[in-house]
């Protein structure tokens, strides 16, 4: 998952910032409330874990203009040291997705994130699909004008994260981290897995969905969106 997480704790937060990293995910923070309004607004995330005492703007408030503003389904994880019955009713009533009190578990909340994730995922969303290109995450078929493309585990690893985020940017860095983990290889095994990967799925078609933005990273989109 990539993860945002709005706590002004610094402890807090860069526990949690660390603890999800070793989990394997892709992970932001921020430490007031201005700043994790702004990248939640601007950036793709799969799920925020916003506190809700913050500078700035408080987490209910946050969280009700993504929302209503912003139109966002992000799944959000409430925390604060606040555990009455009506705290939490005001951060649902705002738009939250679950609520964790102060002190927690750390595994606890990578836990209920992951469950509201799949559950969603499991409402319908298992088809990726960007123009004519397919992946079907449940049986991993990969298709684009109705052609099956063959893929390796890699290959299918990369693929996802870029349609997941599609037509935004993923930068070189995060796509070496969920490939490769601590473990990364030196020289240019990115760049030739993505030449793989761009001639299986731009190979035999006469637009390109793969592109590059050089010193930067890639992106899955048509030809309009990447140059916008």
């Amino acid at each position: 998952m990539n993860i945002l997480v709005i706590e002004d704790n610094r402890d807090i937060h860069d526990n949690l910032v660390e603890f999800l990293q070793l989990k394997g995910h892709q992970v932001e923070g921020a430490l007031d409330g201005l700043s994790g309004l702004h990248l939640a607004a601007t950036k793709p995330f799969d799920a925020i874990i916003l506190d809700i005492m913050l500078p700035g703007i408080d987490g209910n408030r946050i969280c009700h203009s993504l929302r209503q503003h912003s139109r966002s389904d992000v799944t959000i994880l409430m925390l604060s040291a606040r555990d009455t019955l009506e705290d939490r009713l005001v951060g649902f009533s705002a738009g939250a997705d679950d609520y964790v009190t102060k002190p927690f578990a750390m595994t606890e909340v990578l836990a209920r994130l992951e469950a509201i994730v799949t559950r969603r995922l499991g409402q319908g969303n298992r088809v990726l699909s960007v123009a004519d290109l397919r992946f079907d995450l449940d049986t991993l078929e990969v298709s684009r004008g109705g052609i099956p493309l063959k893929l390796n585990p890699t290959h299918l690893k990369l693929l996802e994260l870029l349609m997941r985020r599609s037509p935004h940017l993923v930068q070189r860095k995060e796509l070496e981290q969920a490939l490769w983990g601590s473990d990364m290889p030196k020289g240019g095994s990115l760049r030739s897995n993505i030449h793989i990967l761009r001639r299986t799925l731009d190979g035999a078609f006469d637009t390109e969905l793969l592109h590059t933005v050089h010193g930067l990273g890639y992106k899955i989109c048509t030809a309009q969106a990447a140059a916008s």
